[in-house]
């Protein structure tokens, strides 16, 4: 087996702790390292450690795993230890605090498809019914001839 590019462990005093191997460059491994918020220890060369000595627990072993993921997904073989190697350590995220904003989406979502209440029954699409025809009168129209005197216009007798 290969030398990988990066160990990562746990250091009783310097908590999470990463060190990059000959195979990877030491400007490269420090670019990478320090992406990942890991710092140079004092008085180690060769050796980073989470930036926050401090913030050990459940945010450190995240940020120690997630710095893992990342550097294999960008190609580098890690090798880490049992308690912060996320290929190894099966625990499940804890699920993201939506903070009701997916729910309050979908009642929006509903409520602009819906039919609005104020508006009375909907209209159904029914063909228009066929007016009745008038009745015909009872009576004769007088339309048409108009009574004559005999004289014509514009001239005279």
């Amino acid at each position: 087996m290969q030398q990988p590019h990066f160990h990562f462990g746990v250091h009783p005093d310097l908590g999470f702790t990463a060190a990059p191997t000959t195979r990877v460059s030491a400007h490269l491994a420090d670019w990478f390292l320090t992406r990942e918020m890991f710092e140079k220890a004092p008085g180690t060369p060769g050796l980073y450690r989470l930036s926050d000595p401090h913030e050990h627990g459940v945010h450190g072993v995240r940020r120690a795993r997630q710095a893992v993921h990342d550097l294999r997904a960008h190609g580098f073989t890690v090798q880490a230890d049992y308690s912060i190697d996320p290929a190894v350590t099966t625990t499940d995220p804890p699920a993201p605090v939506r903070h009701g904003l997916l729910e309050r989406r979908d009642r929006i979502a509903r409520a602009a498809t819906a039919r609005s209440p104020q508006r009375g029954p909907a209209l159904h699409a029914t063909p228009p019914s066929p007016r009745p025809a008038p009745p015909k009168p009872s009576y004769a129209p007088a339309v048409g001839v108009a009574q004559s005197t005999g004289r014509t216009r514009g001239h005279t007798a």
